[in-house]
């Protein structure tokens, strides 16, 4: 049924979640997994260009690394890193997930109420207004724990 998928990652437990999804989703012969970091940047002021993540060489890394274990696990797997200005990485997945064709975004959601996400902002929010595709957003284990 799925033959292209983005798993989109922030580095979180939420998103590590969400990759066993992902590769559920993809152990059909010939599926294309893409994992995709988004390196937000402040614009404006003094801190314009500085990444909105303080450890974001690090998340980048071990993101790359999960792909490379999802690579020697026998998936069709590659690493794609995004760029974009603060607030609008919901914007750069879409995008990138219409540029493959892509069947599902595969996300994890860090479980903010309302009010929390609306003031912080929420990626899985956002794509489900903006994406070309289904969004599987894989809640976090309190969240599963307490339905």
């Amino acid at each position: 049924m799925f033959t292209t998928i983005v798993w989109g990652t922030d580095g979180s437990e939420a998103a590590d979640r969400a990759l066993e999804y992902a590769k559920e989703l993809a152990t059909s012969s010939g599926t294309r997994l893409f994992g995709v970091h988004v390196d937000e940047r402040f614009t404006g002021g003094r801190s314009t260009g500085a990444p909105v993540l303080a450890d974001e060489d690090e998340l980048r890394s071990r993101a790359r690394g999960q792909i490379e274990t999802a690579r020697t696990e026998g998936f069709d797997a590659s690493f794609d890193i995004l760029h974009c200005t603060a607030g609008r990485t919901a914007h750069a997945l879409a995008e990138f997930a219409d540029s493959v064709d892509a069947d599902v975004i595969v996300i994890g959601t860090h479980g903010h109420s309302p009010l929390t996400g609306a003031l912080l902002g929420s990626v899985a929010q956002g794509l489900l207004h903006r994406a070309p595709c289904p969004v599987l957003a894989v809640p976090p284990v309190h969240a599963l724990v307490h339905a």
